[in-house]
């Protein structure tokens, strides 16, 4: 095939060094043996979501409404869930161009996997659920479901405005600032699943959640393995974009750990109203979604973990006024600059 490129091995002994970022060189050094134990223990626990107890789920057990209800909380998870494999992927490559060490990239790569297990796992409950592979295109069999689909519409569409943020965002950050959002996202979610285990009854979603959780747990691992190595010779400049990046986080990731503020989220009027009665349907028919003081709480403490994080580096938390956290004032979040993930 022809190539316009000139040809350059006959001039020289050997080529002129690759332009950076580049997934070239590569290289396999290796300086952080926690990462080691959390790549092999994400081995030893892959799990497959096809391979759930999901003979033990009979759907009809439930009314529509119910069976709307609980496909609606896994159609909000999936609104971060089905994003998080590219969203990782996107990480991974990073990790690839920043001839990261061989550990760090190989935990980049599991935690895409796990992603990928969490999205399924979304996908096959809300198609068994509501007999449609899109809670989208699902036809609403009851009142509750027509407003759940409408609330739906606009998670996705602010989704969709997330997406193209982050992918301006990632190549202008540090993988520092990165795992700081990543770390934040994992913290809360290894919270509210392990809880979720503790309480559903339905046995193929608690061990659903039960994994889900331990992959969360392992994800957090991994982000802190990562601050510990960077975080002592941070930027400060670094410093001050986290401190931005956490509040940013936290507007973000409240529409599936709380709810969602209208002055970050764009959505109807009643959107908590919907949410809150599919919720406490949802909780009824023994699907143990945590109330509002609950969420509160659960954001409160994981907000307070992170802090301790960050304080050990000296790197000023911002006020989350919301579940009572004083701190920096972060005035505005733009939408297309956030980085967090789930």
């Amino acid at each position: 095939m022809a190539t316009n490129t000139p040809k350059i091995a006959h001039t020289m002994d050997l080529p002129p060094a690759t332009e950076q970022p580049n997934i070239y060189p590569l290289s396999w050094h290796n300086q952080t043996a926690k990462l080691e134990e959390v790549y092999d223990a994400a081995l030893r626990e892959n799990w497959d979501p096809k391979k759930l107890p999901w003979d033990t789920f009979d759907v009809e057990q439930y009314s529509w409404e119910e069976r709307e209800a609980i496909a609606y909380w896994w159609t909000v998870l999936s609104v971060f869930d089905a994003s998080a494999p590219p969203v990782f992927a996107e990480a991974l490559i990073k990790t690839y161009e920043a001839h990261e060490e061989d550990a760090v990239r190989r935990c980049f790569f599991s935690v895409t996997r796990d992603e990928q297990n969490h999205e399924q796992m979304c996908g096959l409950a809300i198609t068994k659920l509501l007999g449609s592979p899109s809670p989208l295109e699902h036809t609403p069999r009851t009142e509750l479901g027509k407003r759940a689909q409408r609330n739906a519409h606009w998670l996705y569409y602010n989704g969709g405005r997330y997406w193209t943020g982050y992918k301006k965002a990632v190549p202008k950050y540090s993988l520092a600032v990165l795992f700081s959002s990543f770390l934040m996202g994992e913290i809360a979610a290894a919270t509210i699943f392990h809880q979720m285990a503790a309480g559903c009854t339905e046995p193929v979603f608690k061990e659903a959640f039960r994994n889900i959780g331990r992959d969360e747990g392992r994800h957090m691992a991994i982000c802190m393995a990562v601050m510990e190595r960077d975080y002592p010779k941070l930027k400060k400049e670094d410093a001050a974009i986290i401190t931005k990046q956490i509040r940013a986080g936290y507007l973000f990731l409240s529409a599936v750990l709380f709810e969602p503020p209208p002055e970050f989220w764009d959505l109807p009027a009643d959107f908590i109203e919907v949410q809150r009665k599919c919720e406490a349907v949802a909780r009824e028919a023994g699907f143990l979604i945590p109330d509002y003081e609950a969420k509160k709480d659960n954001w409160r403490k994981a907000m307070l973990n992170l802090k301790g994080v960050l304080d050990k580096y000296d790197i000023p938390f911002p006020a989350i006024p919301e579940v009572g956290i004083s701190g920096q004032e972060v005035l505005q979040v733009d939408m297309d600059e956030i980085i967090p993930v789930f």
